[in-house]
Formats: C-alpha cells, structure tokens, sequence
C-alpha cells in the first residue's frame, strides 16, 4: 500500500519500503513507504492548505463526512476485522469489537461536529460594562498531528482523527510501524466520503523518524501521543520548541485490589479478560498487578490459575483462539526477560512462563519481588503478578506506589468501601468489580503523573482540539440604568 499525501496515493521520495508481517506466521501481507523527512515537510506543506478548505465546512457537511466514513467501515467491516488481526496479531473476535467501537466513535463525533457551541454574556456585572455584549466562539486550531500505537490502533486512531476533522482541522496520521494496513484503507473511505483536498495525510515509516519531526517542525499546532512513556517525554520536549498543544496517553502499571467480601469467580474472569485474554496482553490500562488480600490469597489464586489453563493460545485469525502473538519479536523477549528476572529474586510461575517465537502462554506469578521490574514498571504482554495485602490502607498504599496513574479496579460488594478506596488512589480512573481495561468513548480516559496528561472522549478531545475566541461588542446595548 502506498501512504496519502495531498490527496495523492505516494511512495517515499527515496523509494524505500517497510515489508508488513503477520506476527503469528513472519507471512509478509504487504509493504510501505519509509517516509523521509522530505516527505514529512511536503506532508505539513499540503495540511497547511488542507486546514484552510475543511475550516470553511460547514458543521453539517464535516458531520456528512465523518458519517459516510462511518458507513464505509461499517460495511466492510469484516475485510478490516481480518486485515488488522492479520497484520496486528489480536483474534479475530477482538478486532471485530475494535472496529465496531471505531465506527461508534465515528458516529460521535460526526453528530458532536454539529454541537460545536460558545457563549454570550450582558457585561453589566462589571461597573462601567453595562452597555456592552460579549460572545465566545470555538474555532479549529489547524494541523493536529496523530501518534497512533499497535496495540488498539483503528479505535485509538478514531479517536484522534475522526476528532480532529470533526472540530475542522486538518490532520497528519502517523501510524504504528508494524499495523499500518487498516488505518491506510480507512483513509480511503475519507477521501472516498468527499474530505477535501489535504485535510487528511497519512505517512508511514519508523516512528523515530516521523514521530520526532512531527513533533519538532512548524505548522503542527496540536501533537495526540498514545504510546509508552519514553516516548511522550521525548515527544513533550520537541514540542516545546514551538509550543505546540501536547496531548499524551502513556503507559500504565495499573493495580486491580480484590477484598475479601468481593465475589471471586467474578473478580478472576474480569481480571483475565482484563489482562490476559484481551489485545494480547498489550493495553496501557490493563490489569498489571493483582493486589489480594492476605486472607482470600490462597482461593483466589486457586480459581484464576483453572481459569488461565483453559485459555487458548493460537492463531488470532480462528475464532476459538483468547490468546495470539504479541506484536514483535523483541516486543515477546521484553516480556521474557522480565518474567526470568522476577523468577530470579525469587517469585514462582504458577502457570505459563512460556515463549515460543511471538507468542507468550499466559503467565500467573506470586511471590514477585516489590523490586522486580514488572511491579516497578510496565510489561506489556499476558502477565500477571500476585501480590497480597492484610489492610486496605497498605493495598492502597501499594498500588499508589508507582510512578504510573492511568487507571485502577477495584472488587467489593460495600459500595461506601469501594468509593473510599478510589478515592484514594492516584489514577485517572476507577473501575469497580471489573477490571481497569475499561474504555468508554463518551466518558474522560486518561491518566496522570508519568502515565500522561489530558483527557480523551467524545466531548473531551473535541474540546482541546478547539481555541475559544472572545468577542467583545461595545454599546450593544442601552436597557441598564446606571444612574
């Protein structure tokens, strides 16, 4: 596939290419340009164009647009189901869920296109003010610049750029480097739905390359990150050169805390499916560690290792199959080695441990060192370290122990207890009796110390991919007396 520029299907100025493989079988499905630098300049060249025709949209016809994409996808909804499972490596069943919440937020924010509203305000509540009328009005910012990550990367991607139209900006995609298929032939629905000429680029190639430089370069008015930590640093200190808006969602170490009077056949499917039975293991706000407590310990482990045996390891592109390949291979020795380092300092595999090429079995341990790198850190993949507790307060003290705060679960039946507890904890959100693997399009998602700043949703990242705009008109009017 080639990558969109200016409204033209392009290769790199260098003619180079990036072969895309599926992460189960090393079956190379297609090829992409490697963006040059050049490429990227002739990117936010074209945008600078593109930002002008889609600011002079009427709210109905970005509306129109964004819902004719949405009914593209809809209807080739299984080809893109397939392609990204392909080239992404979840099952099959996980990538149908994905673009289905991906022509949601289509539709979302096509109807939020329309409810683009300021305010007006009488000044007499100032002395001296009482003849003059205000009005605020929200207007685009530009260009944004879209970071999209492998792991949810359509979903993630919906959000950024269906937002981005949606408020009457151009956008600039920069898609992951190893599932850039699906994102590229959503791009064609755009340009099929009518989007005027430039107002939507994609370029494709090493992040480091492209990543940096969007970050770096003039014209980009706003930068959307959703990836690890490392990166949004690296990305927040480029833009601040040129003062660009940063939005970054980053990675997480995210605590589920089980009580003693949770229900604990519930408590184990959510957390399964909340780390290990959902994108791989591979979701910033997965469960990473499992805080139980002292006393529930022994049960509760019990139940979730049976649980975590029947789980089945395989070819994402059956519909049997819970668990597929990570996305790399250096992504599955990553999250080896952090498994062989906590059996190092002394922590036991209950099950699973294993890697074999892509594919790690999913991996319950207890006995993990508070040191070890998968509770200090994120392990992005299916494992699932036990910790235990004996008061509540030392189980928020642990899960507060972290330079993450993305998100959190909590499981308990007192419902005073459950919202004592979140309102404890350093994170951005709190799910209680399921796991923080939560996201909801209409509600705030983001998290805060190293975890990133900023909120994404319907309302939310239409918002902040908006200026507000006073506009001040004096001797409006003449009903006050002032005498």
């Amino acid at each position: 596939m080639k990558m969109l520029i200016n409204s033209r299907w392009v290769e790199s100025l260098n003619g180079k290419t990036t072969q895309i493989t599926n992460p189960a079988t090393e079956e190379v499905i297609d090829t992409v340009p490697q963006a040059t630098p050049e490429d990227i300049h002739q990117a936010v060249q074209a945008a600078q164009e593109g930002k002008e025709r889609i600011r002079k949209l009427p709210a109905y016809r970005r509306c129109e647009i964004l819902m004719k994409t949405a009914l593209l996808m809809e209807h080739d909804r299984e080809e893109l189901s397939r392609l990204l499972a392909k080239e992404n490596g979840k099952p099959i069943r996980q990538t149908r869920e994905e673009i289905s919440a991906a022509i949601r937020i289509f539709h979302g924010f096509a109807e939020e296109a329309k409810r683009i509203f300021g305010r007006s305000a009488f000044l007499d509540m100032v002395p001296g003010m009482e003849r003059h009328f205000a009005v605020t009005v929200r207007e685009p910012l530009g260009v944004v610049a879209a970071i999209v990550p492998f792991n949810y990367p359509v979903e993630l991607y919906a959000h950024k750029g269906a937002a981005a139209l949606a408020a009457g900006n151009a956008v600039i995609v920069k898609p992951p480097s190893d599932c850039p298929l699906t994102l590229l032939k959503i791009a064609e629905y755009l340009e099929q739905a009518g989007l005027p000429q430039a107002g939507h680029q994609v370029v494709t190639g090493p992040g480091e390359t492209i990543g940096e430089l969007l970050a770096r370069i003039s014209g980009i008015q706003f930068i959307s990150v959703t990836g690890s930590t490392p990166v949004g640093i690296r990305i927040s200190r480029l833009a601040s050169d040129t003062l660009k808006k940063v939005h970054l969602e980053l990675g997480g170490n995210d605590a589920a805390i089980v009580c003693t009077d949770a229900d604990l056949e519930k408590a184990a499917d959510a957390i399964i499916l909340g780390r290990l039975a959902r994108g791989n293991g591979q979701i910033c706000c997965a469960v990473k560690r499992v805080l139980v407590d002292s006393k529930i310990q022994k049960e509760f482990t019990g139940i979730l290792v049976e649980k975590v045996k029947r789980l089945k390891v395989g070819d994402q592109m059956l519909e049997d199959t819970d668990v597929g390949p990570l996305i790399n291979e250096k992504a599955a020795i990553q999250v080896e080695e952090d498994i062989q380092e906590a059996l190092k300092q002394g922590s036991k595999v209950l099950v699973g441990g294993k890697r074999q090429g892509n594919f790690i079995y999913p991996t319950v341990l207890i006995n993990v060192s508070l040191n070890a790198r998968m509770i200090q850190q994120e392990t992005f993949g299916p494992v699932l370290p036990i910790l235990t507790f004996d008061s509540i307060d030392e189980a928020v003290q642990l899960a507060n122990e972290s330079i993450y705060g993305l998100q959190a679960a909590v499981f308990t039946n007192d419902l005073s207890s459950a919202f004592d507890i979140a309102r404890k904890l350093e994170v951005g959100g709190v799910i209680v009796n399921w796991s923080s693997a939560v996201r909801l399009e209409n509600l705030p998602f983001g998290g805060i110390k190293m975890s990133g700043h900023g909120r994404e949703s319907i309302h939310d990242t239409l918002n902040e991919m908006m200026e507000q705009k006073t506009i001040l008109i004096y001797n409006a009017i003449n009903i006050f007396n002032t005498s």
